[in-house]
């Protein structure tokens, strides 16, 4: 170890009450000195996934938020809804530090060489409890960075680059060619997008309105189409046919738009089929969902043939399955690209105690388009 730890640094935490109630506050959380294989990481940019977002307000109901406290040390509360309580019982009455993925400068190293070799360096790490001003991890979890990159490039090197890849990689494990993805328009879906122009991949974007058309239409995606236009169906379809998808990655979850891609890649199938079948086309659909940004049940109709199936993809599980080999492929090629194809935007940077006021999180809660927050942990 080569320099003097604070005692001590904030860290967020999140607690949802037996009585029904969430409370977020900052803690003063004690620097843990590094082992022989670890490094202390001073935190400068950590993004609000809405990964991060489902650990950091549980289930409560944000309409009903009372910020308490004081301005250095806000003392945010929520009511949770009585039907939602159930739901939350895996976490009651823990106080439970959020933020998955982040980047700083390691300030403290171990006496491992892994270890030494990081000292001094801005890295990235996806190792929990990031919404924090120092961590303490493994000298392997972190993720070394081209000279000259900076933290605030650096926030968002996992959860967003590795779900892109990860999508494009199960298509190809799973023996599709084209793919569909919704909410498109966001971070994610914009570099998704860099990913399949870079690589030759054909995909199919579905956004919510015009502007967010434009957007991609901008940065060159081909395939676009606007769920709320009078002929979303028919131009799903026809993009479909264009393009030959049977796989798609779902962020919204609840409602129907998961039947309604089914039903138009059935009906694109039928367009070219040889033969009636009554039992549809005899090519397998996929939907995965992967996010909850409609938390209602899904809804599937019947009219999408026999070969079909919906289910969840996870990162992490996905990550496993590939080995580690594979994963490790993937993070350097993030690490490559980092300044062009994983590029990440944010529309606003904010201190922990910002995190925890009424308007900052009813800005970045509404996990539109162009309201991904930084959070830079050493900020006043």
């Amino acid at each position: 170890m080569t320099a003097t730890l604070p005692r001590t640094g904030l860290q967020l935490r999140s607690t949802i009450k037996s009585g029904g109630e969430l409370e977020l506050t900052l803690v003063d959380e004690p620097v843990v000195a590094p082992g022989s294989d670890e490094v202390v990481i001073r935190v400068e940019a950590t993004p609000i996934n809405p990964s991060d977002q489902g650990l950091l307000f549980g289930a409560a109901d944000l309409s009903s938020i009372h910020v308490g406290g004081t301005a250095a040390r806000p003392v945010t509360t929520a009511k949770v809804p009585e039907r939602s309580m159930r739901a939350m019982a895996g976490r009651m009455d823990q106080s439970m530090p959020v933020g998955n993925e982040g980047a700083g400068t390691v300030i403290a190293a171990g006496d491992s060489p892994e270890a030494q070799a990081l000292m001094g360096q801005v890295v990235a790490v996806m190792g929990g409890s990031m919404y924090s001003q120092y961590r303490t991890v493994k000298a392997k979890q972190c993720l070394t960075l081209k000279p000259g990159t900076t933290a605030a490039e650096a926030a968002s090197c996992f959860v967003n680059p590795l779900t892109a890849l990860g999508m494009t990689e199960t298509m190809r494990r799973e023996g599709h060619t084209a793919l569909v993805h919704t909410a498109a328009a966001s971070n994610l879906g914009q570099m998704l997008n860099r990913i399949c122009m870079k690589d030759g991949i054909q995909l199919v974007n579905i956004v919510r309105n015009a502007e967010q058309e434009k957007l991609l239409r901008g940065i060159g995606a081909k395939h676009v189409c606007n769920s709320s236009a009078a002929t979303f169906s028919d131009d799903l379809t026809e993009a479909l046919m264009a393009t030959g998808a049977t796989i798609a990655f779902d962020a919204i979850g609840g409602g129907k738009l998961a039947s309604t891609i089914l039903t138009c890649m059935e009906a694109a199938l039928n367009k070219t089929a040889k033969e009636y079948s009554r039992y549809g086309t005899t090519i397998h659909k996929q939907v995965y969902i992967y996010g909850g940004l409609d938390i209602g049940p899904t809804e599937i109709n019947r009219n999408v043939g026999m070969y079909w199936s919906v289910g969840g993809w996870l990162l992490t599980p996905f990550l496993q399955k590939i080995g580690t080999p594979a994963a490790v492929a993937l993070r350097k090629r993030v690490a490559d690209e980092l300044k062009t194809t994983f590029a990440s935007g944010y529309s606003k940077q904010i201190s922990l105690a910002q995190v925890l006021q009424a308007d900052a999180i009813g800005a970045f809660s509404k996990r539109a388009t162009g309201t991904k927050y930084l959070i830079n942990p050493s900020l006043v």
